[in-house]
């Protein structure tokens, strides 16, 4: 399990390394483009804005662990480990609402975008933000395991630390 988990990881990175290098090479046809040749082009800019975007919520649905964050806890690493659990359960809970509650809105809204293209590129608005939609997903799992594992009895501590390579 652990080699598959691994191997996953792996390519989730792949595809952020992809993404990130999309974006840097159509920053510099960009640059080449509006400056060498004098001929701004506009798909560019949308092209280097989708990638962006993707990247972002790639990268926090598939790469990024609960303590890879920046967070204010001084008054939570001060507390109990029974206290602790239980604040982590509650905020774990409630990501979980939260995120449970918005996602069926989210999705429809992301459909909905299927009537919509971009204005350069003329790709569909749905496929354009249908990374939100598997950003929402992976937080509803990743937070539904996290409630488990905390209601098992699991140290939120120990949850956050990034597991050896």
């Amino acid at each position: 399990m652990d080699a598959a988990l691994r191997w996953l990881r792996a390519r989730a990175d792949n595809m952020a390394v992809a993404l990130l290098t999309a974006m840097f090479v159509t920053f510099l046809v960009q640059i080449l483009a509006r400056y060498v040749f004098n001929y701004p082009v506009g798909w560019t800019l949308e092209l280097c804005l989708t990638t962006w975007l993707w990247l972002v919520f790639w990268e926090s649905a598939f790469l990024l662990r609960d303590g890879d964050h920046v967070r204010f806890d001084m008054l939570y690493l001060m507390a109990g480990k029974r206290l602790r659990r239980s604040l982590a359960m509650v905020a774990a809970a409630g990501i979980l609402v939260g995120f449970l509650a918005a996602l069926p809105a989210n999705l429809d809204y992301i459909t909905f975008y299927k009537i919509k293209k971009s204005s350069t590129l003329r790709i569909r608005l749905d496929y354009v933000f249908s990374i939100y939609g598997a950003f929402a997903v992976a937080v509803v799992l990743r937070y539904g395991l996290r409630l488990w594992q905390l209601a098992r009895g699991a140290d939120p501590l120990d949850l956050d630390r990034p597991a050896p390579p």
